[in-house]
């Protein structure tokens, strides 16, 4: 049920696209991804801010790598920088008091039913399961534990030390695809949309997943030989920096379909961009307009031209596209849908949610 309009991006959506490919040797969780296993796996391109576009370079620079076996997704993150602190070592608090990085999954590319990871320079962990975005009253699973999930943190330097020869801390993740079941919808999708929770363990090559990776860096001082959170004039601590793999937008990383595709592949080779991949992002589009034109109006509108209407100056989308978007639409709900190639039809709901059927 339609609760509140979702707020607009302020470009469209540039999702990157990452080639993940196999695991190659024996895996040991240190922290430490200056080792073989790495090295020919690709890093994502550097972090921006999660604004996008003209916004400033981030200060510090951000890389990851991803890769996987049957079993298991491991991550790597490189964060260079010379402010490492942490404070936070009690597991499933708010780890974004600190500064952090963060994982973010959608298995399923539905935008509901995704999981989140967080950790400092402690190696502290906190864990959710999003049953939707927070702009569709998704509510977080705090509760909810990732079965099996390892950390680990490096650190070239010394946590909570501003006097030490500080270069970056690094960090590494290890998640059994098998501990990911309850991010598969399987009430919402159709039969023959069923990935491969619970049935397998691993996706499939050439399977795509939506994935986004977050950097927290808040603006300190130091004092007394030690980091204090710089504060405004109203003596709060100034806004925390959020740098981001693949940007949102606006300063929100709930946007899943702005998120990364990361192809599952045995090389790291090239896969095609799937049709409904690229209907789905234009018709993402739409949706953002929609619901301005709701917030404007009061009402939603019966076509996807009159929708696009509200988009920002220079927010790129495809006005043939738009034309081949149905839309339905109640007094609190609307639903866009668009035939692919193959006969099925692409729906995105008001909430959010999309599927094939």
């Amino acid at each position: 049920m339609f609760e509140a309009p979702v707020p607009m991006p302020r470009l469209a959506p540039q999702p990157p696209i990452y080639f993940c490919p196999k695991a190659a040797g024996e895996f040991v969780l240190d922290g430490n991804i200056n080792k073989p296993f790495w090295n020919n796996v690709p890093f994502t391109e550097d972090f921006v801010d999660i604004s996008g576009g003209d916004f400033p370079t981030p200060r510090f620079r951000t890389r990851a790598k991803i890769c996987w076996d049957e079993r298991n997704l491991y991550i790597a993150a490189l964060l260079e920088g010379d402010e490492i602190w942490a404070t936070i070592k009690q597991r499933d608090s708010v780890m974004y008091y600190d500064n952090d990085f963060e994982v973010f999954i959608d298995p399923s590319g539905s935008t509901h039913n995704y999981m989140e990871l967080e950790m400092n320079a402690f190696n502290t962990q906190w864990d959710l399961l999003l049953t939707m975005p927070y702009r569709n009253g998704g509510r977080s699973v705090t509760a909810w534990n990732m079965p099996g999930v390892e950390t680990a943190c490096m650190i070239l330097g010394e946590v909570n030390n501003p006097a030490a020869d500080n270069k970056f801390w690094s960090v590494e993740i290890k998640i059994p695809f098998a501990g990911l079941t309850e991010t598969y919808s399987k009430e919402k999708n159709p039969p023959e949309l069923e990935r491969c929770y619970p049935v397998r363990n691993a996706p499939t090559t050439g399977e795509v997943w939506r994935m986004n990776f977050s950097r927290v860096q808040w603006t300190v001082d130091v004092a007394d030989g030690k980091y204090a959170k710089r504060t405004g004039t109203d003596g709060k601590p100034l806004p925390e920096d959020n740098w981001v793999w693949a940007a949102t937008g606006l300063i929100d990383i709930h946007y899943p379909e702005t998120w990364a595709y990361v192809f599952f592949t045995e090389n790291g080779e090239s896969c095609p961009m799937p049709e409904e991949e690229k209907i789905k992002l234009e018709m993402y589009k739409i949706y953002y307009a929609q619901h301005e034109y709701c917030r404007r109006f009061g009402c939603f509108a019966k076509t996807a031209e009159e929708a696009a209407a509200c988009l920002p100056t220079g927010f790129a989308y495809d006005a043939d596209a738009a034309k081949k978007t149905i839309v339905e639409t109640t007094s609190r709900y609307f639903e866009l849908s668009r035939k692919l190639t193959c006969g099925k039809t692409m729906v995105v709901q008001c909430d959010g949610f999309n599927y094939i059927e």
